[in-house]
């Protein structure tokens, strides 16, 4: 029986996550941060925030992939 790690690292289920995690990143970080963007008044902390939002989608993606493959082989 495959591991949950196992699963979150196959080429595939990366690949859906990545993928997710650009369009929804992308979407929230233009939500979150266009008028800085615009105006050029980032902040070091605020490129910190804007990678930070990438990984909650990617995590979210990666969890539901992993939990959707497990219960089929369940």
């Amino acid at each position: 029986m495959e591991t949950w790690v196992s699963v979150a690292i196959r080429p595939d289920i990366v690949r859906r996550s990545l993928k997710v995690a650009l369009l929804v990143g992308t979407i929230l970080v233009g939500i979150n941060y266009w008028d800085r963007i615009i105006e050029g008044s980032l902040t070091g902390g605020d490129g910190i925030k804007m990678l930070l939002t990438y990984f909650v989608p990617y995590g979210v993606s990666t969890y539901a992939s992993v939990s959707a493959v497990m219960s089929d082989k369940g």
